[in-house]
């Protein structure tokens, strides 16, 4: 089977800037040619394997950052907006492939001003009457924003995951706790709880920290964390924001609380110990549940983090819908990407976890461009804590490809070998390029329709 070439131009020219080399330099230190590393930054030739090699001894460089998912993630995006009538016909993918790889300032400015485009459109179209209230047009777009910087980022923070470690040496689980308690005692926070729907309130002039006994251990505990994070690491987490150089203060205070969550989920779970125990139990969820104190979902969360250069866990994807389809939380490290709009695939198994309650399902499934994937869903209903208080129930998705499968107790006894066995899933119906789905809900943008009159079969139009 033929080795697929690498184009990696536009990170290997940030490699370059970020050592504040020149191209001469740089590629005296490869061992290549000026022209010839001048080619690869344009992507008019591939990586070699000497510059791969290269970059890994001279510089120390992790080798797998060069084929990270930002171009796929690029495209994916585009694709998506570019299926919005108000562009006619869409450019080949081949065009958008090479913007990602060559451009992807050029490509994320497209995105952002079609986000903002699409945006007003709403409201002008008073599609959702929140969008119409002046607080709430700002928290939208700040979400958008805050959501495409965990999204680009690989949902890994590496000075806030680092940090949230170095708090959590020295303990195992059980005294996280008590950490976090002598932490606080020492700045001056009394923690104390009471029975209160507010899952945690700090009153800054008395230094109390209520939490709420309605709440599960491991959510008290999270809490607890989050707190701690936005009293002690507050440069820390105001320097990240620096660097991600929100447009809206309403954005760089969703992300502040971002952060803190970030931190918070690090140190109840630090990333080499927590890596270490995933590998040993082969990903079994309910087992790391236990043994770090953490709900299924916070697991489920920290693994989909763990791209740290050099230590990278498995690639996982993470999702979580609602009960009505809506996403309200994603995140891919694997090239299957989630719409950025709208719900996801109904063929997919994160909608049937509703179905059966306290279940783990597994499916089988193969996106339009060829990649299977194992994935793992379950339900995770929140209750109020309280007789009559509303039940929050939403499903979330845990996969990766199928290449790890045996990396994971999932995956055991599972026919991976047969063709049938993996499901036709895809992204959204806009952009999927299968004709034949049953459960197309709109036609694809992307084609023309055939309508007969006279015939009618599962839907009732052709895609041509």
């Amino acid at each position: 089977m033929a080795t697929q070439k690498l184009y990696a131009g536009a990170k290997l020219r940030e490699t370059r800037q970020r050592l504040n080399l020149t191209q001469k330099d740089f590629a005296a230190k490869l061992g290549v040619s000026l022209p010839y590393l001048n080619q690869m930054e344009n992507n008019n030739r591939p990586v070699s394997t000497t510059v791969v090699l290269a970059l890994a001894q001279e510089f120390g460089f992790d080798v797998t950052e060069l084929s990270t998912g930002d171009a796929e993630r690029l495209v994916s995006d585009m694709r998506e907006a570019l299926a919005d009538p108000v562009f006619g016909d869409p450019p080949p993918l081949a065009d958008l492939r090479l913007t990602a790889s060559n451009a992807p300032a050029l490509a994320r400015a497209f995105l952002e001003l079609h986000s903002a485009y699409r945006q007003t459109h709403e409201r002008l179209a008073s599609l959702d009457e929140a969008l119409g209230r002046e607080d709430a047009r700002g928290q939208t777009s700040a979400w958008d924003e805050v959501r495409d910087f965990f999204h680009y980022c690989d949902n890994y923070i590496d000075a806030v995951d680092h940090a949230a470690e170095r708090f959590a040496e020295g303990g195992a689980r059980a005294e996280i706790d008590t950490v976090a308690l002598r932490r606080l005692k020492e700045i001056g926070v009394t923690v104390t709880e009471a029975d209160t729907p507010t899952l945690r309130h700090y009153d800054r002039s008395t230094g109390l920290l209520t939490l709420s006994t309605r709440a599960a251990p491991e959510t008290r505990r999270f809490q607890l964390l989050l707190q701690l994070a936005l009293l002690t690491q507050d440069q820390l987490l105001e320097a990240t924001l620096d660097f991600a150089r929100f447009q809206s203060e309403g954005a760089r205070a969703i992300a502040k609380i971002g952060l803190a969550n970030y931190f918070a989920g690090a140190a109840l779970m630090p990333y080499g110990r927590f890596l270490a125990a995933a590998q040993e139990v082969r990903h079994d969820l309910e087992i790391l549940a236990m043994r770090f104190g953490a709900s299924v979902e916070q697991v489920c969360h920290r693994l989909s983090t763990l791209q740290r250069p050099g230590a990278k866990g498995i690639p996982f994807f993470f999702v979580r819908v609602d009960q009505a389809g809506t996403i309200t939380k994603r995140h891919s490290a694997t090239r299957l990407q989630f719409a950025r709009f709208g719900g996801a695939c109904p063929l997919w198994n994160v909608h049937r976890a509703f179905e059966t309650p306290g279940r783990f399902l597994r499916q089988l499934a193969e996106t339009p461009d060829g990649v299977r994937y194992i994935s793992l869903a379950c339900d995770v209903s929140k209750p109020g804590g309280s007789f009559g208080a509303p039940v929050r129930r939403f499903a979330i998705a845990l996969g990766c490809e199928v290449k790890h499968a045996g990396d994971l107790v999932y995956g055991d006894d599972l026919d991976v070998t047969n063709a049938r066995a993996f499901e036709p899933i895809g992204i959204s119906c806009r952009i999927c390029e299968r004709t034949e789905c049953h459960q197309r809900s709109v036609p694809p943008l992307e084609r023309r329709l055939q309508v007969t009159p006279d015939e009618r079969g599962v839907l009732p139009y052709r895609v041509g």
